[in-house]
């Protein structure tokens, strides 16, 4: 009886907690996570739960999910970490181990390492998959790939998974940018989707499964825990005033904003910030002018940005930029701020900055052919570019690609 109460208490202090501080924002949106604890408890009880999460899955009162439902007294028997780490104190690309979390004494799966699919072992003291994980909106972003293989995996282990679902943070709206090419499937690019897709990692999930992108005999036992009072209109500003970085390098959401279209500039010899304050909102290198660059960036009329020159030094990061481009070196460019975010095309705006370097800078600029290749699912985009083809035709050739996307995609809103 004593613990029935206790328990009933947190969950009374929970909803509290969690009603005051949305009384704070614009508009109230509880994520998947808030519904679990206050509707749905009975989903994980008398289960061995196995958490995909990092830093920022987190209730409204800053307190994880794992801590959360260890207080609640659910048996928590595994949590798997993503790229940067289960505490995200890992650089882009950093491999991680396997290790015990000091917190609570469960072990932490590395889906990161030399797995990025949860195996048969990291499954055999798990009776249900909770995935509670901010993505932001990008096909590059590999939180997306990580869900991909959970939802392999379950299904082949015969487990069931449940995404806690969180809103797209640019919007439920946005689509852009050219198709994957499923030749050049990686884990940066890992299912037949545009660089921006507007679906939220729960409608994601149903894509993977009911379209068979998961390549699997049978479907998963998937269930989808929606957000109350999220509409697909919304930016994440809209409603929440609170960003926790996603990875260390999107530290806050106007990094977000960008991030689709200046993601394509790690691709290149250019630097895209890192190392910096402002990563994938600076771009530059010790050869840009900053002045030419942005005049020839002005030419094209580009709505719902301000771009100004810039000047910074890139710095190796522990934790967030290792070999870092131009490391200690002065790079001049340019400063993007989204000044209009319902009008602003972070993909278009992506294309234009690398049609206008590909121009001015004929014999420094270069692409990394593979890295670019990969980010942008095809190779077409970089021979465009380097043909010199007008970014507002290139950008024109992809709609019709995303047309036949959007019709696919209606079918899987949540929203």
């Amino acid at each position: 009886m004593i613990k029935l109460l206790t328990t009933t208490f947190l969950i009374l202090i929970f909803i509290v907690t969690t009603h005051c501080q949305l009384d704070e924002s614009p508009i109230a949106v509880k994520f998947g996570v808030q519904v679990l604890i206050e509707k749905h408890l009975d989903k994980v009880r008398n289960k061995r739960i196995g958490i995909v999460t990092n830093q920022t899955g987190v209730l409204p009162n800053g307190v994880s999910i794992i801590d959360t439902l260890v207080s609640l007294d659910v048996n928590v028997t595994a949590i798997f970490g993503l790229e940067h780490g289960f505490r995200s104190n890992n650089a882009a690309g950093e491999k991680i181990n396997d290790y015990i979390d000091d917190r609570t004494g469960i072990p932490v799966y590395s889906l990161y390492g030399w797995d990025k699919k949860p195996t048969k072992e990291m499954l055999s003291n798990v009776d249900v998959i909770l995935f509670d994980v901010q993505d932001i909106g990008a096909r590059f972003y590999t939180y997306i790939s990580t869900l991909f293989y959970v939802l392999q995996s379950v299904t082949e282990n015969g487990i069931k998974v449940i995404v806690l679902d969180r809103p797209n943070p640019i919007s439920g709206t946005y689509i852009d940018g050219p198709m994957l090419d499923t030749n050049y499937t990686s884990f940066i690019g890992i299912a037949p989707l545009p660089v921006t897709h507007g679906l939220t990692l729960g409608e994601l999930a149903n894509l993977f499964v009911e379209e068979n992108y998961i390549f699997t005999k049978e479907k998963p036992d998937l269930e989808i825990i929606k957000c109350e009072g999220w509409d697909r209109n919304y930016f994440w500003d809209d409603f929440s005033n609170t960003w926790i970085p996603t990875s260390p390098n999107i530290p806050k959401f106007e990094t977000a904003l960008v991030y689709p279209g200046t993601c394509l500039i790690e691709g290149t010899n250019i630097s895209e910030g890192r190392g910096t304050d402002s990563p994938f909102l600076k771009i530059g290198a010790p050869f840009i002018n900053s002045s030419e660059l942005i005049d020839e960036l002005k030419s094209e009329e580009i709505d719902g940005v301000e771009i100004n020159p810039v000047s910074f030094i890139p710095k190796d990061i522990p934790g967030k930029s290792i070999n870092t481009k131009f490391s200690d070196v002065k790079c001049n460019g340019v400063n993007i701020r989204v000044t209009n975010k319902k009008i602003f095309k972070s993909v278009q705006f992506g294309i234009y900055l690398l049609s206008a370097l590909t121009k001015l800078y004929p014999d420094k600029f270069k692409f990394n052919n593979n890295r670019f290749d990969l980010l942008a699912g095809n190779s077409k985009l970089r021979y465009e570019l380097k043909a010199g083809i007008d970014p507002a035709l290139i950008v024109k050739n992809w709609q019709k690609d995303l047309s036949e996307f959007e019709s696919i995609r209606k079918k899987y809103l949540l929203y």
